[in-house]
């Protein structure tokens, strides 16, 4: 698998397609993701000494950085988990030790090459799921290729047919592991599972799934009977091959709040977890073997993303060698009032379009006049100074208020065209926004 051939300006247009400003912390991310690419065209002996240039991103919560890294996962299709530092303890405490945010990679690689693989097989699955429904309906041979004309035009969806399909097991008991047995844990659970699998499994019954035979609509058989012939026809070991190989060399592991694990002083209490977790830690961002249940990780060519606010801890509270292994330091901007009314114009999901989308399925159509967008960021950028400044986030809590009216009455309101300037928000918000108690809680 080779990282898609983005030059560092496209992965930044691509950026700037979904979030607003931060450009220091974008062109960081774009030379990052670019080098994977030049590494892949270096000779093999120099290649395996080239190591990714991990980044760590400073500033408020709300201003991108979860969303530069996720959006830089998916434009390398490339394996990505997001876990928060404060939720992991030092090796011998209860909680989750660090290596298990390499298995989830990994499992997040192994889920990302199976549903590629499922997809290359999907034309083949689906004439095999054909054949399975039009065994079911009968009739003979002539009969057959018109039923199959018939299925693939659409006209026999809403018949019903009674075919055999994988029966969805029961969610599983959850074991309680103690510190550092997670793996172990997960193992036997899917063992559980795989020992009921099947018709004639032993313990079908109790732990997994079997067939069984069920009437549904053609619409509905063809698509189970896909997905099982799709799986049935990928090739796991080569899932896994190339899943381990993608995590290793194209992973990326985003590191939320890292600040909660900085301490300005060694001491008594919480601190001293704070400092086992980063000395857990710096083996895995240096480089070494985290076995998972599909075979040894090497983490040398991960990239990892921190991130945290740093309001009462700096990056340089954090012990020195792990310092030293997130070479690259970017401060994003706090958003001002132009950024909040940006974001509900530009992003092709931005606020604005997703509720007008909404509320025009129940036949309302909403309009956002340019003033009126500049009235929500000023209420926002507002409420954000007189209390938490928590970014473009506040915009969903302004909008859900402001539109809280709509959303309740729209199956009344059918046909009905609603205009949202400057005085319509006013009228709902500015009355709120002003009364610091009650933006407190409500905004």
């Amino acid at each position: 698998m080779q990282p898609k051939d983005l030059t560092p300006r496209d992965i930044v247009a691509e950026l700037d397609r979904h979030i607003v400003g931060q450009g220091a912390a974008k062109r960081a991310v774009a030379i990052a993701l670019r080098n994977r690419w030049r590494r892949q065209r270096v000779g093999p002996d120099l290649r395996e000494e080239i190591l990714p240039k991990n980044i760590v991103l400073i500033g408020p919560t709300g201003v991108g950085k979860t969303e530069i890294a996720r959006r830089l996962a998916r434009l390398a299709d490339a394996p990505f988990v997001k876990v928060e530092a404060s939720k992991f303890t030092e090796v011998g405490y209860v909680g989750r030790d660090v290596d298990s945010m390499i298995r989830d990679l990994v499992e997040a690689a192994v889920k990302l090459v199976k549903a590629e693989q499922m997809e290359r097989h999907r034309a083949r699955a689906r004439e095999a799921a054909e054949d399975k429904v039009l065994a079911a309906l009968g009739g003979g041979a002539v009969e057959r290729d018109k039923a199959r004309a018939r299925l693939r035009a659409g006209t026999l969806d809403d018949e019903e047919v009674e075919v055999e399909v994988p029966e969805k097991p029961a969610a599983p008991m959850p074991m309680v592991a103690g510190p550092g047995m997670e793996e172990m844990a997960q193992s036997i659970q899917e063992m559980f599972q795989s020992m009921g699998q099947g018709a004639g499994g032993p313990l079908g019954s109790i732990f997994g799934a079997r067939k069984r035979r069920r009437r549904l609509k053609v619409r509905d058989a063809m698509e189970a009977l896909s997905e099982e012939e799709a799986a049935r026809l990928v090739d796991m070991e080569r899932v896994v091959r190339e899943a381990l190989d993608r995590a290793q060399n194209h992973g990326i592991v985003f590191i939320d709040e890292i600040d909660k694990i900085a301490s300005r002083e060694s001491g008594p209490g919480p601190d001293v977890s704070r400092g086992g977790v980063q000395r857990d830690l710096l083996p895995i961002v240096e480089g070494s073997n985290v076995n998972t249940k599909y075979g040894m990780v090497r983490t040398d060519h991960v990239l990892f993303i921190a991130a945290g606010a740093f309001h009462v801890a700096k990056v340089s509270d954090l012990i020195p060698e792990l310092q030293g292994r997130f070479p690259i330091r970017v401060e994003l901007e706090p958003l001002t009032r132009a950024d909040l009314a940006r974001i509900l114009r530009e992003p092709s999901s931005a606020l604005t379009r997703q509720y007008a989308a909404l509320l025009a399925t129940e036949g309302v159509e909403v309009v956002f006049q340019d003033d009126g967008i500049e009235e929500i960021a000023r209420i926002a950028e507002e409420v954000n100074q007189r209390t938490e400044n928590i970014g473009a986030r506040r915009l969903h809590t302004v909008m859900e208020r402001l539109l809280d009216e709509i959303s309740f009455d729209a199956d009344r309101m059918r046909g009905a065209r609603i205009a949202v300037d400057a005085p319509y928000v006013r009228d709902r918000l500015d009355g709120i926004a002003r009364d610091e108690d009650l933006s407190r809680y409500i905004l």
